[in-house]
């Protein structure tokens, strides 16, 4: 029997629809996925040493240009692009597009105040043109940071559904871009966001205690990039190779010097 042609129409447009590219970025068909062990180098102050033989880089998205991403790259690595989400930093040169209104309390660290991350309406904007940048460079990732403001005395009240939404956020502005992201800390909403994220940075989970809670990365084939300060290898480098983190020991200042497990 022949069918209508509209109806012939209609299966053909579905068909098409059903095998064509997925062009959309958000839905991840060539972001990166670091997976499980991946070693790696996190350096957000000093000259870079880009002689480290790890295949990820995490280094600072408005300290380095376009020419040293292009060098990583040429040696075979992997770069992500630092950048503070959470907090606003009087450094930075976008720092005087910040409304006074959104700026809270200091977050330990001179120059820089915690965001009032409920104005999504101002801070959106503003994030994306700091994501754009590191796309403009060629990153291949977002390392979000101060991702976890509601747990912290902001000036804010801000709550665990304001952070939800907030990361969210960043996640698909990143993920719109074609780069992948990471989880900064924020260990209580791990469970709801592992499947927003493509992998997680943990500082000093084994110092307190917490290396458990990033299994969900780990669970999902998705490497946890993780430092340590103050203790020395041989205290977390067992349980970090067990749990299978990406695990290094650095001093607080994110120079160079690192120590792998």
């Amino acid at each position: 029997m022949k069918r209508p042609l509209v109806l012939c129409a209609l299966l053909l447009l579905l068909t098409a629809c059903s095998t064509a590219p997925d062009d959309n970025p958000e839905h991840g068909a060539d972001r990166w996925r670091p997976r499980p062990g991946t070693a790696w180098q996190w350096q957000l102050s000093g000259r870079l040493d880009t002689s480290v033989d790890v295949p990820v880089y995490d280094i600072d998205g408005f300290d380095h240009s376009a020419d040293t991403v292009d060098e990583l790259h040429g040696d075979g690595r992997k770069v992500i692009c630092y950048l503070s989400t959470g907090a606003w930093e009087d450094f930075r040169p976008d720092a005087d597009d910040f409304p006074k209104s959104v700026l809270g309390r200091g977050n330990g660290w001179e120059g820089e105040r915690w965001l009032d991350i409920r104005r999504t309406d101002v801070l959106e904007p503003l994030m994306a043109a700091r994501i754009d940048m590191c796309e403009e460079k060629g990153f291949d990732a977002v390392e979000p940071d101060n991702m976890d403001g509601y747990k912290n005395r902001t000036g804010f009240p801000l709550t665990a559904a304001h952070q939800l939404r907030y990361n969210r956020l960043i996640a698909r502005l990143a993920h719109e871009r074609g780069l992948a992201v990471g989880l900064k800390n924020d260990l209580d909403q791990i469970p709801q966001l592992v499947d927003d994220f493509d992998f997680a940075v943990n500082e000093q989970c084994a110092q307190y205690g917490e290396c458990k809670d990033m299994k969900p990365f780990i669970e999902a084939d998705k490497a946890v990039f993780h430092a340590e300060y103050e203790l020395r290898t041989s205290d977390f480098c067992p349980e970090a190779r067990r749990l299978r983190l990406s695990s290094i020991l650095k001093k607080y200042e994110l120079g160079v010097w690192r120590r792998e497990c």
